[in-house]
């Protein structure tokens, strides 16, 4: 029964202390294929290659969400997660500064494609089949979200990390936009 309970992410899976993704630190080195999709490639800025890292994205700010095909709380966040990324889309100052994207740890091409098809989803997702980004990750349950930001020195730096649902996709963009200072410099006429 716990080996159910640890497969439907509703029990905690023991990592090494350190492991996982903390705000404030650096975000992982994740190396993931390039879309075949040329709007993909276009909403990412990446163009050429057959693998880019998360720092090639030409985005302020990226949030990562980490889910599976098989976890029932990514099935229910989903709907929501779309909300959150029409709403971002929906205004040019975060249209031009964000991006989203989803890996499904664990989960093939097809099954990704499967969970893209089913829930619609707008954003890139990328297959994690053999687990690498998972244990890069150290082993974080589904959902599991990672606001990254770029500095104006070029760093990135986390600045959320949010596990399980993140409720209102109103409140979490106000958190994201206030965290990561998107909002501030949206205040003084920046932008990208």
């Amino acid at each position: 029964m716990t080996a159910l309970w640890i497969f439907l992410g509703l029990f905690p899976i023991p990592v090494s202390a350190g492991g996982q993704p903390e705000k404030g630190g650096n975000p992982p080195s994740i190396v993931l294929p390039v879309p075949e999709n040329d709007g993909q490639k276009a909403y990412l800025g990446i163009s050429g290659g057959k693998t880019f890292t998360l720092t090639d994205i030409k985005a302020k700010v990226l949030i990562v969400e980490i889910f599976s095909m098989y976890c029932p709380h990514c099935q229910v966040e989903a709907p929501v997660v779309n909300r959150l990324y029409r709403k971002i889309e929906a205004r040019p100052q975060l249209k031009q500064n964000i991006r989203v994207i989803g890996i499904g740890v664990g989960n093939t091409a097809f099954e990704v494609n499967t969970f893209r098809e089913k829930f619609a989803i707008p954003f890139p997702l990328f297959p994690d089949p053999d687990f690498k980004v998972y244990s890069d990750l150290g082993k974080v349950r589904t959902p599991f979200f990672i606001g990254i930001k770029r500095e104006s020195n070029g760093t990135e730096r986390i600045f959320l990390t949010q596990l399980g649902g993140f409720g209102s996709e109103d409140e979490f963009l106000d958190r994201i936009t206030q965290e990561s200072g998107l909002n501030d410099s949206m205040k003084d006429g920046e932008g990208r």
